[in-house]
């Protein structure tokens, strides 16, 4: 319910969420990419920062408040294994970021000294994470009042309230927080930009290039006609070495699944079950324990308006006959009945404001009741107000200050017993009703608008597997397995005319793969039980597919050897050799033709012109980035026939035609301003990736999750 929101501010609760936050404040918007390592480590520990150990439990714990977190904030129930493998990546790196900077920050010495650290809980300019906790979900300010009372409430609790620990460990973190912003601070000061920085960064920005170009694509030269030999590879490798060093190990395995999705017979098995439903769904006397009771889906049967139906039972149920039954459907996974238990003319929306009783302090629900129908004859009387019983009543703070005004609002708002009693009465009548929250003294300010509703039950049985559906798959892919030696499993793939699916660079905690959501298990088992060349041990089950799997490559942490490559780099092999043979046609050209416009017709090109490029933006109308030819041409003399440049989709010849040089820059100011602001950006994420790069980080999540 939405004007529930006050609940979050009770003294009890602040701290539960404020935990919650401040877990995700400390390195906020920073993606850090973790090491990994499948070196042996306490089966305590989920990992190593440096010699100091991440031990599982706060690992654990850190998980469930984030999880607990996310929940909080999507609204959901549950967490799916891909969000729980999101959450723990997060957590980890949160972790490990959190080890790595606190080492760093203590070699400095900066400190949050006594008086610094009240300002950031209790002074008039409190850290961003106090305003965050005890800001008036209503008001989206922040409440000071409701700061001091929390802090005074726990100067007084017992020693052994829960409270305490919890509050310790949220201070610490704002205090380590301040010390990474100091920390940040010295390193952003640190930073400079000169005067040649700005003058060749404006110059970058604005200086144009006109020019003339003739291009050969490796498009040109088909991939069949070209033959890679080993120094091929070995060249492109050498030079780009670089590019190939793994942050964490990741593994290669192909697989082939048995679907063991639900069969013909087990839907029509299914369908009979909820057709047999029929009669007693018909003539039961209690519509709502019938669904509490057969119903996998448990929800409240409210009124609903057109639109916010089932969009097959939108038109039938708005025009049929009380008690009238629909289905067995399928939709949304399951087959359905849905039964007509009422239907009426209501409002569109109401506009309401209730006085919220808590139960516990009035001494029970009678005398709630008895005290809510106390303060509507007050009302009714004209001895009090509405608003000024609600503000000095009601437990609902939020709607208090406003009178106990709720505003105006449409079905599916409110909790059911709250909208029964708004929709279902008239225009000025005061409702008492009691919910999960308390007792509500309700008054009806308005009704707007006016259509058909109806009351609809539902009773859902989803579709799944039979027991014989899943041995038989299951069988299949036993019998796939019991097939399988050393090196015959494509040949067992091809003889049982099954498809090969590859799965490429999975790391040691994904939860899953493309087309197989929740792999975790098998996963494990890729990373800690095989060897290259080793099939599954075992048939491995994900959803409704049963899959074996065969570990065709290990990538370990590190520079990547050229084999573990070498089918990533063909691409760029393949151009690199076109390349050659394309410079090689230029260069023959060049030699006879002093003109570009010879040079395009000796190789049966065309001249291509190109006007005021510059620098800082090395797009070619029409060709994309060339990098290489960009900074070529801004290197280069006008008026001269350029050698042959390499690019990135072709070989290019060029000759520039002019510069336009841009006015002198006379105040350097505002560029080294705009090059620093930059800069200052950038720095947290560089200095972030720079300390993660120099820690000694061990993984051994995938032992372990």
């Amino acid at each position: 319910m939405g004007i529930m929101g006050f609940l979050r501010e009770r003294f009890g609760k602040i701290v539960a969420v404020v935990i919650g936050l401040a877990l995700f404040a400390f390195i906020v918007g920073e993606v850090i990419h973790y090491s990994g390592s499948m070196m042996k480590g306490s089966g305590n520990d989920v990992g190593e920062v440096d010699g100091e150990k991440i031990p599982y439990a706060d690992f654990n714990t850190s998980v469930e408040q984030n999880s607990a977190q996310f929940k909080q904030q999507s609204g959901q129930s549950s967490v799916s294994p891909q969000i729980l493998s999101y959450v723990q990546e997060t957590t980890w790196n949160q972790m490990v970021s959190k080890v790595i900077l606190k080492k760093e920050i203590d070699k400095t010495g900066l400190v949050v000294g006594e008086t610094e650290a009240n300002a950031l809980i209790s002074g008039p300019n409190p850290d961003r994470q106090i305003v965050q906790a005890f800001t008036n979900r209503q008001t989206g300010e922040f409440d000071r009042a409701q700061r001091d009372v929390f802090l005074r409430n726990l100067l007084t609790a017992k020693a052994d309230d829960p409270m305490k620990p919890k509050w310790k460990a949220f201070v610490t973190q704002i205090i380590e927080s301040k010390r990474f912003e100091k920390y940040l601070t010295l390193i952003k000061n640190g930073l400079y930009v000169n005067s040649l920085d700005a003058k060749d960064d404006y110059e970058a920005k604005n200086k144009l290039a006109n020019f003339k170009y003739v291009n050969i694509d490796y498009s040109s030269i088909p991939d069949n006609k070209i033959t890679l030999t080993d120094d091929d590879y070995k060249s492109y490798y050498e030079e780009h070495k670089n590019q190939f060093k793994n942050k964490q190990e990741l593994r290669d395995f192909d697989y082939v699944t048995f679907d063991a999705s639900p069969s013909k017979d087990d839907s029509a098995a299914i369908k009979l079950q909820v057709e047999k439903l029929i009669p007693e769904f018909k003539s039961t006397a209690s519509d709502s324990l019938f669904v509490a009771v057969n119903a996998e889906t448990k929800a409240p049967i409210v009124y609903q308006k057109k639109g916010q139906l089932d969009p097959k039972l939108d038109t039938v149920m708005l025009n049929a006959a009380k008690g009238y039954i629909y289905g067995p459907y399928f939709s949304n996974g399951s087959y359905k009945l849905a039964k007509l238990i009422d239907s009426r003319i209501s409002p569109d929306s109401v506009k309401a404001r209730h006085i919220l009783l808590d139960i516990a302090s009035s001494g029970g629900v009678k005398q709630a009741l008895a005290k809510a129908d106390s303060l509507k004859k007050m009302i009714q009387s004209g001895k009090k107000t509405f608003a000024e019983l609600a503000a000095a009543n009601s437990l609902d703070k939020g709607s208090a200050a406003k009178g106990g005004d709720l505003g105006t609002f449409g079905r599916g708002a409110m909790i059911p017993v709250f909208e029964d009693a708004v929709f279902n009465g008239a225009k000025g009548d005061f409702k008492i009703v009691t919910s999960q929250y308390g007792v509500h003294l309700i008054e009806i300010l308005n009704q707007i608008g006016s259509s058909k509703v109806v009351k609809v039950a539902i009773v859902d049985k989803p579709l799944t597997s039979s027991s014989k559906t899943q041995s038989l798959a299951y069988s299949k892919a036993q019998a796939f397995l019991a097939s399988l030696t050393k090196d015959n499993f494509d040949n067992e793939v091809k003889k049982e005319g099954l498809t090969k699916k590859v799965a490429e660079d999975v790391n040691g905690v994904a939860s899953g793969i493309a087309g197989l959501d929740n792999a975790r298990d098998l996963i494990r088992w890729v990373f800690n039980k095989a060897e290259k060349g080793d099939f599954t041990d075992q048939v491995y089950q994900s959803g409704n597919q049963y899959v074996v799997a065969r570990l065709t490559a290990v990538k370990p942490k590190g520079l990547l050897a050229l084999d573990a490559v070498k089918k990533q780099i063909q691409p760029m092999v393949l151009n690199m050799v076109k390349a050659k043979q394309l410079t090689d046609k230029f260069s023959s050209t060049l030699s006879g033709a002093p003109s570009i416009d010879q040079v395009a017709q000796k190789i049966g090109g065309k001249v291509t012109p190109v006007q005021n490029i510059v620098f800082a933006n090395p797009i070619i109308p029409g060709g994309g980035q060339e990098n290489k030819l960009v900074g070529s041409i801004f290197g280069s003399a006008p008026n001269k026939l350029s050698k042959p440049i390499e690019g990135d989709k072709g070989v290019y010849v060029y000759i520039i035609d002019s510069f336009i040089n841009p006015p002198a820059l006379t105040n350097t100011l505002r560029q080294k301003e705009q090059i620093g602001q930059a800069l200052l950006q950038r720095a947290e994420g560089s200095i972030l990736e720079a300390l993660k790069n120099k820690a000694h980080v061990k993984d051994y999540r995938s032992k372990i999750l």
